[in-house]
């Protein structure tokens, strides 16, 4: 087989932010992924002329990955969500304002939410003790359902559901940028034209793309030396970013009870949910567009209000329902999230023109919680020389695809830096 720098195992976003930066710096590379399509859980599917996410996905404007992106020079068109959006308390459906002013919240508790959000933007998320969300609330606000609702914004902004186990600082860091004029973005056309664009990117800086590549195992001394495939070829390489999930990278690798890679597994804690998308002829409750739930775990979205996902102009809209770690019933889920949109928009049953429902959808492999005892992961998997991590899990900080692209562009500069040190050890020996 032909040989390269650098094999990245895994087309999403992260192995395709990792490629992309190593062939800019000169590298050869290629990138392996197991599935026909590249994109991962950035992937975009078309039916009936509707196309569906894999899941609720929105770009968080000042983080990682728009910083990423636009560095790789691609476009990011899509629209901002209205600000205008109802809450969802006791299975009712309540405008915010008249929320506001509802007999849920007391006096003393409009006042503290109002001086709450004037607060969150001014927060230095970066000092803040590694404590869990509710140990953080719990200290911070008084009024009980000031809390429902913040507990509400941070599990819709961070698609989580693990109060007790999330670290306040990152979360809140994502709340600030959700709460700014057009901190948001629904992509026009799906994530997959993300991926496009980052794929088209990497082949015309030399990447060579090879889809249903799958990797058995990769070889090793303590230094990688090969990978070998489930085909059974084998290709010689000593540099490898592995862009799978941890679990996934731990399978492949031999006498990884040695290696840091089983203490990253053994800490990771997935973020899961249920997520039904519709494509409706025709919304029953037009100005019903945002809905957050705050006694139920749940956000509902019309996308379509702001920018394109259909070939006709119906209307694509989606709802999730956070789960707490772990596998749920997926009929009760499914049963779950169609009584809310009952509930949402009344009659909607009658104008479905396509409809996904994702059971236990895998939202992030692990997220920055209080668990977490050793150093961050990643990016170089220190017991062995040449191989590398990325993927949302190795999370520094950031959230879902902010880590994703971070995590890819981290083992990039990791491996280049390897890379230029090499190259001065070379020197340093020859001018001997």
């Amino acid at each position: 087989m032909k040989t390269y720098d650098v094999a990245v195992i895994g087309g999403g976003i992260a192995g395709l932010v990792a490629a992309n930066d190593l062939a800019r710096a000169g590298k050869t590379v290629v990138v392996l992924e197991k599935s026909a399509k590249f994109g991962g859980r950035a992937m975009t599917v078309s039916k009936n002329g509707a196309l569906f996410n894999l899941g609720v996905h929105a770009l968080y404007r000042g983080g990682s990955a728009e910083e990423i992106f636009l560095d790789l020079g691609l476009k990011l068109e899509g629209g901002t969500p209205l600000p205008l959006l109802s809450m969802m308390w006791g299975n009712k459906v309540i405008p915010v304002g008249k929320f506001l002013l509802s007999r849920y919240l007391s006096w003393s508790g409009r006042v503290e939410l109002l001086g709450l959000f004037a607060k969150l933007g001014k927060v230095d998320t970066k000092s803040l003790a590694p404590v869990s969300v509710r140990e953080w609330i719990e200290k911070q606000i008084r009024d009980p359902m000031v809390r429902n609702i913040l507990y509400a914004f941070i599990r819709a902004s961070s698609y989580t559901q693990a109060p007790d186990r999330q670290c306040i600082g990152p979360v809140l860091d994502q709340v600030q940028r959700s709460l700014k004029k057009k901190g948001v973005v629904y992509v026009r056309g799906g994530w997959q034209s993300i991926v496009d664009q980052l794929h088209e990117k990497a082949v015309c800086a030399g990447v060579t793309m090879e889809s249903n590549k799958r990797v058995a195992e990769i070889r090793h001394d303590g230094i990688v030396r090969s990978l070998q495939f489930t085909d059974g070829e084998t290709m010689n390489v000593e540099h490898v970013i592995s862009a799978l999930p941890v679990e996934e990278t731990h399978r492949l690798v031999r006498d990884v009870e040695r290696t840091a890679l089983l203490c990253w597994k053994d800490q990771a804690r997935n973020s899961v949910a249920a997520c039904l998308d519709l494509c409706l002829k025709q919304l029953p409750s037009p100005k019903c567009n945002v809905v957050l739930g705050i006694d139920q775990p749940i956000f509902f979205t019309n996308q379509s209000k702001v920018t394109k996902l259909s070939e006709d102009g119906t209307s694509v809209v989606h709802i999730i329902k956070h789960n707490e770690t772990g596998g749920t019933d997926s009929r009760k889920d499914e049963a779950y999230l169609e009584h809310m949109m009952d509930l949402i928009q009344p009659g909607w049953q009658k104008h479905v023109v396509a409809r996904q429902f994702l059971p236990n959808m895998t939202v992030a492999h692990d997220y920055m919680h209080i668990d977490r005892k050793d150093a961050l992961p990643g990016p170089a998997v220190p017991e062995i020389r040449g191989l590398y991590v990325a993927g949302e899990w190795a999370s520094h900080g950031e959230i879902l695809v902010d880590s994703a692209a971070a995590s890819g562009r981290r083992a990039a500069q990791k491996l280049l830096q390897e890379f230029a040190g090499n190259k001065k050890n070379v020197r340093e020996v020859i001018s001997i």
